[in-house]
Order: structure tokens, then C-alpha cells, then sequence
């Protein structure tokens, strides 16, 4: 076990923060998490955290998987004072850390997200890792999530019984594109964010959202700045009543042009 103290990080706000989905509160203060084939339990008391998992895999996985060595207190004493809202949300997720997760679970866990609950992304990604990925060699029954070679095995038939609806065609295709080459994940972990995006929207169901949810959590490009139906209400009832934007700009560009005006001094780490 590795017991270590850490500022900025709480279990319980990264649990809940939407970007992960395989991570449960088994108890208080415990928590199981399984990313891509790895198994971790976790407890926190305070700042002092406990990683049930040896040196070597704590120093080669978990503390970049968890963003460890990042300041984020850097980060919080960078935003404008006069944004009370930005400033508020960031001391209530001041123990959020952005995760470096699998890339390719990353892929078709936010093809799944999108219209879907946090909880119903839960079910759907927990179906899959049951039915197509392996059984993990640890006490209780935990599966890793399936590779494209695995999930591939899966018709679209089979996707749709899972519930994923017009997601299933997207998830088939993925695993095709990568089976074949076509969607080459180590090219695309070599990419800039900006590369990267356009790298991703070529692909058959990846739209812009999307694309910059499996950059920041699964590229760990930190310049990236998803705007799902949340972050829209937030910049338009937040930001944009007093923000001075051309009257004749387009419905469509308003976030984006509200994102630069508010934002743009964050850029390199605007998705923290």
C-alpha cells in the first residue's frame, strides 16, 4: 500500500465528476476503480490518500493516470477574481483532477455518453466490459474493458440489445476502423490537440464534443474545452447577459466567441 499526502485531490469529487465512469464509493471514503485492464482500491482521510497497489505500479500508472504530479493550486490562483462563478466552481471541485485515461476506452465510452445520464453511461460501459473484455485476476469479479479486438466480436445486433441505441453503429464501425488500421491509436497519441480534433472528427460518429472529451481525458490535452447542454446553459446564462457580442454573429458561433472573450486567458489548461 502507498500512503501519501495530497493537496487538491479528493476521491469523492473525482468519483463524481463525470470523466470516469468504471470508479465506484464501495464504503465511506473507499473507493474500487478499474481503468483499461487495471484494478486499484483507494480510501481517503483528509489529504492522506491510500493506494492499495505496489510502488512500481503506483509510480508507472496511477500517478499519471490521477495527473499527481500537475499543480493544480497553480491553476485555481490563475483565475480572474472578478469571476465570482469561476472562481466559486473551482473552490467546489478543487479536487478534481483531470485523468489520463485509455485512450481507446475513452473513445467509445464518450461515443456512449452522448444524450445519455451519467448513470446510464455507467450500465452501458459495465455491459460491455462484462460481456467482451477479460476477468481481472484480483479477488471479486471485475472485467477489463474490451479492446477493439474483443469488442469487435460484438454484431451490431448484439450492440443494440445492449441498449446503445443509435450508438451501436458507431461503436461497430470504431472497432472496425481500428481493427483496420484506419483509426491508428498510437498516431493519434503522437497529435496536438488541434491535430488531434481534426484527426478524431473524420471518424464516423465523433462529432466536435465529443472529439474534445476523448482529447482531454484520454490525450490528457488539457487545452480542451467540451460544450455539452450544461457548459451551453452555463455560458449563456452566466456569460453571455455580460458579454458585448456582435449582434449579427450567428446562434451557432456564440459559445465559441463566449469561450474566447472569458476564457482564452486559461489557454493551455482551460479544461482544468
Amino acid at each position: 500500500m502507498i500512503t501519501v499526502e495530497l493537496d487538491n485531490f479528493s476521491l469523492k469529487e473525482i468519483c463524481q465528476s463525470g470523466q470516469c465512469f468504471r470508479m465506484y464509493e464501495t464504503e465511506e471514503n473507499t473507493y474500487e476503480l478499474i481503468a483499461g485492464d487495471q484494478y486499484l482500491k483507494m480510501t481517503q482521510d483528509g489529504g492522506i490518500v491510500n493506494f492499495h497497489c505496489s510502488d512500481m505500479e503506483f509510480i508507472c500508472y496511477w500517478v499519471p493516470y490521477f495527473d499527481i504530479d500537475a499543480d493544480y493550486s497553480s491553476y485555481i490562483a490563475k483565475i480572474n477574481p472578478r469571476d465570482t462563478y469561476l472562481s466559486a466552481a473551482a473552490e467546489c471541485g478543487s479536487g478534481i483532477r483531470i485523468l489520463q485515461q485509455d485512450l481507446w476506452e475513452m473513445i467509445i465510452t464518450f461515443i456512449i455518453s452522448q444524450q445519455q445520464t451519467i448513470p446510464s453511461i455507467r450500465r452501458r460501459v459495465e455491459d460491455l466490459s462484462h460481456a467482451y473484455g477479460s476477468r481481472l485476476p484480483v479477488p471479486g469479479t471485475f472485467y477489463s474493458f474490451p479492446s477493439p479486438e474483443q469488442l469487435s466480436a460484438a454484431s451490431l445486433e448484439d450492440l443494440l440489445a445492449m441498449k446503445l441505441g443509435y450508438r451501436a453503429k458507431y461503436i461497430k464501425r470504431a472497432c472496425e476502423d481500428a481493427c483496420s488500421g484506419r483509426l491508428d491509436l498510437s498516431y493519434l497519441g503522437s497529435l496536438s490537440y488541434e491535430d488531434a480534433m481534426d484527426y478524431l472528427t473524420g471518424f464516423y460518429g465523433i462529432g466536435e464534443k465529443v472529439a474534445n472529451c476523448i482529447c482531454l481525458f484520454g490525450l490528457h490535452h488539457i487545452d480542451a474545452f467540451p460544450v455539452d447542454t450544461w457548459i451551453r446553459k452555463i455560458l449563456m446564462n452566466r456569460y453571455a447577459p455580460k458579454s458585448r457580442l456582435p449582434k449579427d454573429l450567428p446562434q451557432s458561433r456564440v459559445c465559441e466567441a463566449l469561450i474566447q472573450k472569458h476564457f482564452s486567458r486559461y489557454r493551455g489548461f482551460a479544461g482544468v
